[in-house]
């Protein structure tokens, strides 16, 4: 199964956010799962707002996965919060942890 996983990343250094996915990744990893990298290491086009900007790369990435899994706090993060909204809309297997 191809999955994704939703965490909470406003105000959090790239090295915390990887930091709190890596023992889930390598769960699902050794569960046989394939977890789609959704940390973008690029930059936002200077004229565009880069919350949006990161927000729809992740949304493009949900098109090709089959599970959405939200991490702890996703309900109080609006990029998380839209991409369950998103993630139940197009019927996507969603678990929380």
């Amino acid at each position: 199964m191809k999955i994704m996983i939703s965490q909470p990343m406003r105000g959090k250094t790239e090295k915390q956010i990887i930091m709190e996915r890596a023992e889930l990744i390598k769960e699902l990893e050794k569960q046989g799962h394939e977890v789609v990298d959704t940390i973008f290491s690029q930059d936002a086009p200077k004229d565009s707002d880069a919350g949006v900007y990161l927000l729809a790369k992740s949304i493009e990435a949900m098109a090709t996965v089959d599970a959405v899994i939200f991490m702890p706090g996703w309900n109080n993060a609006r990029g998380c919060i839209i991409e369950h909204q998103v993630a139940s809309t197009y019927n996507k297997f969603i678990k929380y942890m």
